[in-house]
Parts: C-alpha cells; sequence; structure tokens
C-alpha cells in the first residue's frame, strides 16, 4: 500500500522503465517489506525478482551494530539508561503497578514495570495490527497508557535520539549516503545525462531512522527527557509512537526547477515522514534549495566520519554524562 500510495503522489518518479535501487537490512522482516514494497508497484518497473535485486547493506541499514563506541557504552551498558530504570521505580509507574495489581487482584509485589510493559504492548500489538480490543487493554485507563508510553519513550530518547551523541552521531554513515545519492543526481542532470538512480529505496528498522532524525535536529525538545519530569513533558516533540510507527518512511524528493530566477533554484528539495511534509529548520518552510540545505547541514556532510565517531575511547569512561 505505501508503494501504490507514493507512486501515486511521484507518478514521474515511478514511471515505467524507471529503474529501482532496493537496498535492506539482512533481518527477514526487512526483505520481506522490501519484497512487498517491490510487489506493490506491479509489473511497470524493469526490476526482476523479488529477492534477487535486493542489496543486502547492513553497514548503512544496521549502522548502530558496527558502531563500536554505541555497542559498548549504550547498547551493552546498563547504566546508560539509568533515566529509563528510575521512571520504572518512579511514582507515576507505581500508581499505574498498583492499579494493575487490585485489577488482576494480585499483591503489587508480584508486579514489576516490565510485566505491566509486556501487557501494555499486548493491548497495543493487538489494536494496531489487528484493529481487536484486547482484554490486557481493559487494565489500562489513558492516564496509564500515557505514563506507559513515556517510559517507552525514554528507553527511544537515551537508546536511540537525543540522550548520548553517539547515538545519532552514529547515523553520520547513512545520512552522507542519502546526499551522495542526491549529488550524483544533481551532476547528472547539470551534465544532461539520464539520472542512472532516479529512485532508490533502503529498507531498515525504526532504529535506523530514529538516530538519522535526531542527527537532523528534528523532534528535539528543549528539556531532556527524564524520570523526574514527566509532567514537564507533556507536550514534548519526541514522541516516538508517532515519529516511528509501523511502516515509518522518511523520503528526500529531488527537484528540478526549470523557470527559476538564479541556478541556485535550480535543484530544489522536500522531505517526507510517515508521507507528511517536514518543515526544514533553517527556513521553517518544506521545500528548500538543495544548496541551502547541504549549507546547514555542512558540518555533518565533512566532519562526521563513522570510524572516528564510533572508536572506543582509548581510555576507561566511567561517567554516563561524557557519554
Amino acid at each position: 500500500h505505501l508503494a501504490r500510495r507514493l507512486a501515486a503522489r511521484f507518478p514521474a518518479l515511478f514511471a515505467a522503465r524507471r529503474r529501482l535501487v532496493l537496498a535492506s537490512s539482512s533481518k527477514h522482516r526487512c526483505l520481506q517489506s522490501g519484497a512487498a514494497f517491490r510487489r506493490g508497484l506491479g509489473p511497470s518497473l524493469s526490476l526482476g525478482s523479488d529477492e534477487v535485486d535486493v542489496e543486502v547493506n547492513d553497514s548503512l541499514m544496521r549502522f548502530f551494530d558496527h558502531c563500536a563506541k554505541f555497542v559498548a557504552l549504550v547498547e551493552d551498558n546498563d547504566t546508560a539508561m539509568c533515566q529509563v530504570n528510575a521512571f520504572k521505580e518512579g511514582p507515576e509507574m507505581r500508581k499505574v503497578l498498583e492499579k494493575v495489581a487490585s485489577a488482576l487482584c494480585l499483591p503489587v509485589e508480584e508486579l514489576n514495570a516490565d510485566l505491566v510493559q509486556v501487557a501494555f504492548l499486548a493491548c497495543s500489538y493487538e489494536l494496531a495490527i489487528k484493529n481487536v480490543t484486547s482484554p490486557w487493554c481493559s487494565l489500562f485507563s489513558e492516564e496509564d497508557a500515557k505514563v506507559l508510553e513515556y517510559l517507552n519513550d525514554l528507553k527511544q530518547y537515551w537508546k536511540r535520539g537525543y540522550g548520548y551523541d553517539i547515538n545519532s552521531r552514529s547515523s553520520c554513515i547513512l545520512f552522507q549516503d542519502i546526499f551522495q545519492h542526491l549529488d550524483k543526481a544533481v551532476e547528472e542532470s547539470k551534465s544532461s545525462k539520464p539520472i542512472s538512480s532516479p529512485l532508490i529505496v533502503q529498507v531498515g528498522h525504526a532504529e535506523t531512522l530514529q538516530p538519522l532524525l535526531a542527527l537532523m535536529g528534528f523532534f528535539k525538545d528543549d528539556e531532556p527527557l527524564k524520570a523526574n519530569n514527566y509532567v514537564r513533558q507533556m507536550h514534548r516533540k519526541f514522541r516516538s509512537g508517532r515519529i516511528v510507527p509501523y511502516a515509518a518512511n522518511l523520503v528526500f524528493v529531488l527537484y528540478h526547477c526549470d523557470q527559476v530566477k538564479t541556478s541556485k533554484e535550480e535543484y530544489q528539495v522536500q522531505m517526507l515522514l510517515n508521507e507528511k511534509l517536514m518543515f526544514f529548520h533553517h527556513s521553517n518552510e518544506t521545500i528548500s534549495t538543495y544548496a541551502d540545505l547541504k549549507d546547514y547541514y555542512k558540518d555533518i556532510l565533512e566532519n562526521c566520519h563513522f570510524k572516528e565517531e564510533c572508536a572506543l575511547p582509548k581510555v576507561n569512561i566511567t561517567a554516563v554524562d561524557e557519554l
């Protein structure tokens, strides 16, 4: 369905005989998603069978696995999730635990935040995937759901978002790859050559997209998400369920504009997150010249080197704040 909607929105890109480049994470679910996207387009594009032309590229789609600093200091470091663990023991979660224990006629000591979260996820999965209200949903009020949403957002914030710089910096390899493709298209267009890769689809994970959006500065709150500021964060921008829902997608669209006043305006870009136009930081508009966009992200494009960013520090770091 996503493929069909995008094809309807950008018919020139998805026209017959346009070449589709399809890359994916090695995970079976991503390969299946890539194949489903291809099937959604029908037989019009000049691509072979579903599986043969899918390039597995974990260095881009699972960059986090290849970043030693992230793995050691965040992924495998229990103390990195201290805010998450503190919220699990905090007053908001305690209130939810007591309510659920009462509903289930259990001593509250037999429950913990992880078990309650599993029940809440069972409720949300059935609702999202099957549009069925699970019996588990009866355990939770809207306020409970907000508390459990915040617990999940805390985890995503500290593990994939703004919590630690390495979370987003590890994604610069993907960010730069996107702009290399755009650069190549601009160069080919300027040389009046056919665009060799007019349509590039890369299938990854929520954990691929969340750090990339953080690298670009989207959904950043003035105050970090912490265990003790649940109430102050009621109107936060960082809501992982809205940023990376099921089938989350980020689309960069490059336009070649003929009737423009300056050469700088000839190439312009739009970004869509989950099929909705994004406002660029530098202009607060939904379209930008390609030159202005590159200039805004110049430091990341030129000075964020994956190998250097992901190298483990030579001395032992114990203070979490130094991450």
